[in-house]
């Protein structure tokens, strides 16, 4: 008789119950565990008025978290070693540009989104550029283009004017106690989920995160299909830009510097393959709402940067072997 059959058979109903969880089909679902286990210990900590309060805080400005996962999400998902590190330097960039072009005035509006998003559009090529022609690490040509873009930002960030009152507002408004930027997060992702399952696209960019020279026999064009998740994920962040400008009440050259590491930590938390070929929308929105809510409690009790870097490490490695490891083979 087998004795690793022996040893399954008489699996402790404890033991076959962690299995089955650990051999669930939706990594993203651990994601969301998190957050409802931390928003629980919130409520249980605080009572329910903070934790209602929490939450509504975790719709405006955990929403941040969501957009440049989702950005990342798709570079990630073109293959193994694709990686975006210019989303930081990139919303700098996005925002300072589209204030200068709003001007503070509400006609202006349509044209300050078309500038910051041809920001995106032209880092995002820029960035795809250096990967391609020069032949350069994606990690080291998003990094290296991250300080030329910071450098432009810091020449064109004086005197910036402040957000359009209409942008304020409706960066700052609700509908049916929503956010609106929590509803524009909702629609674009929305828009992701056709492109990556129900398009050509999507279907071209797993099958090139999956196996690029497979992919690129079958005709598929790898670089452009990859050229455009890059400029997808810039074009996200400069959006993030602009909304993130219009509730903090103007741009600042460092207010995308925390979302380096973040829109990474979202993406693999959420349960997308790092190696690429499998995205997951709902993970970035899960795991961004349990990476907000923990640092939530973290600056409750007032805990230190240093503290809430070991936290988040131990949390991704807990969640990630919650999920059975999926994220990472």
């Amino acid at each position: 008789m087998n004795p690793q059959s022996s040893s399954d058979a008489v699996a402790t109903p404890a033991q076959s119950g962690w299995a089955r969880l650990r051999n669930i089909q939706a990594p993203w679902a651990w994601s969301f565990v998190g957050a409802v286990l931390v928003w629980i210990a919130i409520a249980g900590i605080f009572g329910l008025g903070i934790a209602g309060n929490v939450a509504q805080t975790a719709l405006t400005y955990g929403v941040f978290m969501v957009l440049v996962g989702l950005g990342q999400m798709l570079v990630i998902t073109s293959g193994v070693g694709n990686i975006d590190l210019s989303v930081p330097s990139t919303i700098a960039l996005a925002g300072v540009v589209g204030m200068h072009a709003m001007h503070a005035d509400n006609a202006q509006i349509a044209t300050g989104v078309a500038a910051a998003l041809g920001v995106g559009v032209v880092v995002g090529i820029a960035n795809y550029a250096l990967i391609r022609l020069l032949r350069i690490p994606p990690i080291i040509a998003t990094l290296s283009s991250s300080f030329i873009i910071q450098s432009v930002a810091i020449t064109q960030g004086r005197q910036l004017p402040p957000p359009p009152p209409a942008l304020g507002a409706f960066a700052t408004g609700r509908l049916l106690d929503v956010p609106y930027i929590a509803l524009v997060a909702l629609a674009l992702s929305c828009a992701l989920a056709v492109l990556l399952h129900r398009a050509v696209y999507g279907r071209r960019l797993s099958a090139i995160g999956q196996n690029a020279r497979a992919a690129w026999l079958a005709g598929v064009n790898v670089h452009r299909t990859r050229c455009l998740a890059y400029v997808l994920s810039s074009m996200i962040a400069a959006l993030a830009a602009l909304l993130l400008a219009a509730v903090s009440g103007g741009a600042s050259l460092d207010m995308g510097v925390e979302y380096m590491l973040i829109s990474i930590a979202v993406v693999v938390i959420g349960g997308t393959l790092v190696t690429g070929g499998k995205a997951s929308i709902a993970g970035v929105w899960g795991a961004s709402m349990f990476l907000f809510l923990t640092n939530a409690v973290l600056n409750a009790v007032g805990a230190d940067a240093g503290v809430r870097s070991i936290v988040y490490g131990v949390l991704i490695i807990a969640v990630t072997v919650a999920a059975g490891g999926k994220a990472l083979r």
